[in-house]
């Protein structure tokens, strides 16, 4: 029997191209918990993923390792990938230290990660709303001096499980200040899911009104509540054509009970190739991809996807 395939009816309103940010090697396995995921696994992740014709792949990140154990290994990793022509492999940086460390690691693209709200800047980061720019600065300013690119991440661009609703408005300021610093592009991250395609269209507006257009600006979206694909439609709608996304919906948010993590790559893969714009994935290589992941951590991908075509 043949594999399903979702009717093709290309939308003229859409950018012809959408470039799959790939973060489950990083955002997606940096909250696992039960057991460390060996070294030689997330090799074979990345290569899989790439193979797959992912060419964004954020591979690890250089937090201190108290914090984040399961990426204790991120400079072992990047030694034992081996090399994977025509792909780009950024990787997260807290701070000096870790920029330090990713130097070290010869990386050239890298992410610092801001936040869109006091409380979390103060529970996240131990720096407020304002203060963190400091940090930043310094990371980013020596990060360009090496001839790095650098991401600029915002998280809680939605809503804040301490604060509630978050000011499109104070989105937009956050994310000015780091494209001013010289971030290339910004990530606004629906940190716990609670987004909806009305407040993407507010959020985007905003950024406008501040001088960050869509050009700038990628999107990463939680599936929390079931939005992540509605969301998603909606910034490519007004433009957007970098997606943030994670092998088999891996992840998950450790501020909102129930987040079902990450919008997982082969959904979006689905819905573009539905509507007709180009990626560049193969999605029976991610499904099989995906599919082995999961086996290797022990449970099924949250991906309707993955359990509709890995059977």
């Amino acid at each position: 029997m043949a594999r399903e395939l979702p009717m093709r009816i290309p939308d003229p309103d859409l950018p012809e191209r959408v470039t799959i940010y790939e973060v489950g090697a990083r955002d997606g396995l940096q909250n696992e918990g039960a057991a460390v995921v060996p070294v030689e696994v997330k090799v074979e992740f990345l290569e899989r993923l790439a193979a797959a014709g992912l060419t964004t792949l954020e591979a690890t990140s250089f937090v201190h390792p108290k914090w984040v154990p399961q990426l204790a290994d991120a400079a072992d990793l990047l030694a034992a990938l081996p090399r994977l022509p025509g792909v780009d492999l950024p990787v997260l940086v807290p701070n000096e230290r870790g920029l330090d460390r990713a130097l070290e690691a010869g990386v050239e693209h890298v992410a610092v990660f801001a936040s869109a709200t006091e409380t979390f800047a103060q529970r996240n980061l131990n720096r407020s709303l304002d203060d963190q720019f400091a940090m930043f600065d310094a990371v980013v300013t020596r990060a360009l001096a090496a001839g790095l690119r650098v991401r600029g991440y915002v998280s809680m661009c939605f809503g804040d499980p301490w604060e509630g609703a978050v000011d499109p408005a104070q989105v937009a300021a956050v994310g000015r200040r780091l494209v001013e610093m010289g971030c290339h592009q910004l990530s606004l991250g629906d940190t716990i899911g609670t987004g909806t395609p009305g407040h993407v269209d507010a959020v985007l507006d905003a950024c406008a009104a501040g001088g960050v257009g869509v050009d700038r600006i990628a999107v990463h979206f939680h599936d929390t509540y079931g939005q992540a694909l509605a969301n998603t439609l909606a910034a490519l709608r007004r433009g957007v054509t970098t997606v943030d996304a994670s092998a088999g919906g891996l992840g998950g948010c450790p501020y909102a009970e129930s987040a079902t993590g990450n919008l997982a790559t082969e959904d979006l893969v689905w819905m573009l190739d539905g509507l007709g714009v180009a990626h560049g994935a193969d999605l029976d290589a991610l499904v099989a991809t995906s599919t082995w992941m999961a086996e290797r951590l022990g449970r099924p991908s949250p991906s309707r996807v993955v359990r509709a075509l890995g059977g």
